[in-house]
């Protein structure tokens, strides 16, 4: 069986993100079934339709990347109770022209990482319900909030707490399931 190829959208830009840290502790514990790849959206140039005749050539490279995946993985900062621009600009460069989505029908996952406790609860859930005008079908169970997020590593980025790290391990092998079984 040909392995599941999963984009991985970091929504957080800063250079030590603790988003890219989960991002990369989900790629290495993740089954052997699926490959993950985290896809740049940091020089994408802001959606403007004007722009749509003759599109940046970072639209158009961006575009492309992501047909050529069976799944799109979300890993998003909370700020002010809800996802990242970054992630919101990506989207609305992929969703677009109208009708040729390149989001359109791939199942996807939402990780949320937040040093506040409630682990970006309200960026994960308001990510969610842009998914479905997407028509991408997002895993419902287990939800992935990660509070706190500033404790959950070493200075390496790797996973210091084994009940984390479990449920890491346990998330992505759901979302490698999910992934087969709504491609």
């Amino acid at each position: 069986m040909k392995k599941k190829e999963i984009a991985v959208i970091v929504g957080s830009l800063r250079k030590d993100s603790f988003n890219r840290m989960m991002a990369k502790q989900m790629i290495a514990l993740a089954p052997s079934t699926i490959n993950l790849k985290i896809v740049e959206i940091g020089s994408l140039p802001l959606y403007n339709e004007d722009l749509e005749s003759n599109p940046p050539k970072e639209w158009s490279e961006f575009r492309e990347s992501i047909i050529g995946y069976d799944s799109v993985l979300f890993v998003t900062p909370e700020y002010n109770r809800s996802f990242s621009g970054t992630i919101k600009n990506a989207i609305d460069v992929g969703s677009r022209p109208y009708g040729k989505s390149v989001w359109d029908g791939k199942p996807a996952a939402v990780a949320s990482v937040s040093i506040g406790q409630f682990g970006g609860f309200g960026a994960n859930n308001h990510l969610r319900q842009i998914l479905v005008v997407l028509n991408m079908p997002c895993m419902p169970q287990p939800e992935a909030y990660f509070g706190n997020a500033q404790q959950l590593f070493d200075k390496e980025g790797n996973l210091i707490n084994e009940g984390t790290r479990n449920f890491v391990q346990s998330f992505m092998n759901s979302f490698a399931k999910w992934v087969e079984r709504n491609s």
